[in-house]
């Protein structure tokens, strides 16, 4: 069985006729299943998916990796037109989150309060949390909160839960979707604010997996050292991931060494790129 991935929103398109915007949207589907990975900040989805011929009230389920808003501001649209979806999320995605340059100037990057509230109303088990790893699918998976045991992955960036920046924000609901392909597993990453490393370590503990076909999505390192940067690639090279698509708030600078690191396997993960597995 195929199973397709296009990227609906992403900060870069590739065709004119496509939008752009900081954040993340994959569509995921095969023969049977259509499924929605996050959903941007906008409703520029909309206008995305109509472009490339993508009928979002097919949407069997959606999966939010984590609560801030570049991730989950679309996801109204979607419970609007595909009411019987059900959502899959951590309930901390559904809590207040902000960001704070410093004490007392925190705004708030949360899923939109409208969103929260449309969630909440939802029917019993039409919403699942997903606070451990939860098949959402036969063979494709959520984490649910990614296991954190490296010494050099940190939740970067200036992330509270409240708006004086008094309490900080350990993102817990930050999670992936991992699927198994005929080559081996996919794994589809919304920001990775637990780690990269954090997550196919745990991925591979999951799954028994000591290798991976694919890995694409978000992976937060725009501000990392060249330490962790380092030893990132170290660990894909030790998971022999054979094709690797860095995005959204990888970083310009990590998605360069990476592009480097994996000549053969690198591609663009731009709106509008589609990927067989």
């Amino acid at each position: 069985m195929t199973t397709k991935i296009t990227v609906l929103v992403e900060n870069s398109a590739g065709e004119r006729t496509l939008m752009s915007e900081h954040g993340l949207s994959f569509w995921i589907e095969d023969e049977k299943h259509k499924i929605l990975f996050d959903t941007g900040q906008s409703d520029i989805l909309l206008d995305n998916a109509s472009v490339l011929g993508i009928d979002l009230k097919d949407t069997e389920a959606v999966v939010l990796s984590h609560g801030h808003y570049d991730h989950t501001g679309g996801l109204h649209n979607i419970l609007e037109m595909a009411p019987a979806a059900k959502v899959y999320l951590h309930p901390e995605a559904l809590k207040p989150k902000y960001s704070c340059s410093g004490p007392g100037f925190g705004h708030n990057i949360g899923m939109p309060a409208q969103t929260v509230q449309m969630v909440r109303r939802r029917e019993s088990g039409s919403v699942i949390q997903t606070d451990r790893p939860t098949e959402i699918l036969p063979g494709m998976t959520v984490t649910g909160p990614v296991k954190r045991v490296t010494d050099f992955e940190q939740v970067s960036g200036p992330f509270f839960r409240d708006a004086e920046g008094k309490e900080p924000d350990p993102l817990v609901d930050d999670q992936a979707l991992f699927f198994e392909s005929a080559r081996g597993i996919v794994v589809v990453l919304g920001c990775a604010h637990a780690g990269v490393v954090n997550t196919l370590r745990y991925i591979s503990e999951l799954s028994g997996a000591n290798e991976f076909y694919a890995l694409m999505g978000g992976m937060h390192l725009g501000n990392a050292s060249e330490e962790r940067i380092t030893k990132t690639i170290d660990t894909l090279r030790s998971f022999k991931v054979a094709r690797i698509g860095p995005c959204h708030c990888t970083g310009r600078e990590a998605v360069r060494k990476i592009s480097r690191a994996f000549p053969d396997g690198f591609f663009e993960c731009s709106t509008g790129v589609q990927i067989e597995f």
